[in-house]
């Protein structure tokens, strides 16, 4: 079952093992998050367009990871990286993160999202990290409703989601060993997830509990 996501942002250069283990990981997943540079970079990184390809190849999503600042970025300056994106990595879509989650802003990622699929981009996930309005379900495809620690994904369930019509994930880090995260997000009302176990300000450094390097 294609049901993990995984945000995974190291350099392929730097833990090739890992990303090895994640393509032979393709039937389990949903999509990979590319994230080369907090963004698509200055300029083309070969290391991270071959893994894209490799990915392709194996018929995984590659998302183009693009920061949205809550809406408070220039809608050009995303744009850009969205394009870029797609011509240097040949993306299949795009994870758009810091994104928020009330109603105020959804006209500003109503416009993104025209874009996205302007540019032929493929799939939207939207990362609120919490439930947004359910406004934000007709204009992406995912839409990320939790993000946190395992021990806050245990004590205090995301809120209920009242929207319809859009795939859900939950993103969990710090989750130890042996974590059932997938049956949480299961009974959570999320199709799709990913359990880490980083810590501190890069925990999407780490790969989900199971996909193993090979030795």
């Amino acid at each position: 079952m294609k049901n993990l996501l995984v945000p995974y942002y190291e350099h392929p250069a730097v833990r090739p093992a890992e990303w090895d283990a994640l393509v032979a990981a393709a039937p389990l997943l949903h999509g990979v998050v590319l994230n080369p540079a907090s963004g698509p970079g200055d300029r083309p990184d070969p290391g991270f367009a071959a893994v894209a390809a490799r990915l392709r190849a194996a018929d995984v999503r590659v998302l183009g990871y693009v920061d949205t600042a809550y809406g408070r970025r220039p809608l050009g300056d995303v744009q850009d990286e969205l394009a870029r994106h797609r011509d240097w990595f040949a993306t299949d879509g795009v994870f758009l993160d810091q994104v928020a989650a009330t109603e105020g802003e959804f006209g500003y990622y109503r416009r993104l999202s025209t874009a996205v699929r302007g540019l032929g981009g493929g799939t939207l996930v939207l990362n609120h990290g919490t439930a947004p309005h359910p406004s934000y379900a007709g204009i992406a495809d995912v839409l990320v409703t939790f993000e946190g620690t395992w021990a806050t994904y245990r004590r205090k369930p995301p809120p209920p989601w009242t929207g319809t019509g859009v795939s859900l994930c939950h993103l969990v880090h710090a989750a130890p060993a042996g974590a059932d995260a997938a049956a949480l997000a299961r009974e959570r009302g999320a199709a799709l997830f990913c359990a880490v176990p980083g810590t501190g300000d890069h925990p999407w450094g780490t790969l989900p509990h199971g996909l193993v390097p090979a030795p």
